[in-house]
């Protein structure tokens, strides 16, 4: 640990990502050929851990993995960027089979596995979570966490103490209208469009998206989302923490794969000087 480097722990799910490449994504019944294959590390919980860690912070892991073969690719991004882990084991690995377009565009399919099993994690300091775990765990981090901040996806039904136990809930618009009540402070991600910060529903800040070619989507939102809890514990003003947030989501969305596309805090400051 640096001095003055923010800590934070990553409350979430792991899964192996195993990815399909075609021109355009499949409509109902329609079988597709001609397109590559790839495996990737992926997960949001795993995601987001990657993506602080390489934003500069000292991250912690918490989540729940199964004993097979899926285990080593699903955690290789995790141990590549010298993320402390806390693992319980189920099984099997969660997996999610991931459609991608030469547009970017994604269809996401997950089998959580492992991750059904994850109960209680013992956390504490700042907290990020998300929604691909169970719903108990998720209260359990936020009732002992000092700082707690919520990624609500994907959507799901979620009781209004913990949305108000969140200092900041990131969502798109679709789990925007899915959360019960309106959150302190949002972050609203509007893909293209960038994303909006309002507080008590209130428009505080905006920041337009930086011209990209996209190529996957898939872990953009992770990228956003850890980047700006990141600048926030690095003491960052919330429109510059908006402004570093929406180029790190788009550094990941020209790149392909979940983890490989996940920005550097430099990478992050190139974009913002170009």
């Amino acid at each position: 640990m640096r001095p003055g480097q923010p800590q934070l722990t990553v409350v979430g799910s792991l899964n192996l990502d195993l990815v399909a490449r075609a021109e355009r994504l499949p409509r109902p019944g329609e079988t597709l050929t001609d397109a590559t294959f790839e495996r990737f590390p992926g997960g949001k919980g795993a995601n987001q851990a990657v993506a602080a860690a390489r934003l500069g912070a000292g991250v912690t892991f918490v989540g729940s993995v199964g004993g097979d073969d899926f285990a080593d690719v699903a955690l290789a991004g995790l141990r590549a960027e010298g993320v402390e882990m806390v693992l319980r084991q189920g099984g099997p690995t969660g997996v999610a089979l991931i459609i991608v377009d030469a547009r970017g565009e994604n269809q996401i399919v997950v089998a959580p596995g492992a991750n059904s099993e994850l109960r209680d994690p013992q956390v504490g300091g700042p907290v990020l979570a998300q929604l691909e775990i169970p719903l108990d765990a998720v209260e359990a981090a936020a009732n002992r966490a000092e700082r707690f901040f919520l990624n609500a996806a994907p959507a799901r039904p979620l009781p209004a103490e913990l949305v108000r136990a969140a200092e900041l809930v990131v969502v798109n618009r679709y789990e925007l209208e899915a959360l019960p009540e309106t959150p302190k402070l949002t972050a609203l991600t509007l893909g293209e469009e960038g994303a909006v910060l309002l507080e008590g529903g209130r428009e505080v800040a905006r920041c337009a998206a930086p011209l990209v070619q996209a190529v996957d989507g898939t872990a953009a939102g992770d990228a956003f989302t850890a980047c700006l809890v990141v600048s926030r514990l690095e003491g960052r003003e919330w429109d510059d923490a908006l402004r570093r947030a929406c180029a790190a989501g788009a550094l990941a969305a020209s790149r392909p794969g979940a983890q490989p596309s996940l920005p550097t805090g430099e990478d992050v400051d190139a974009m913002l000087k170009s």
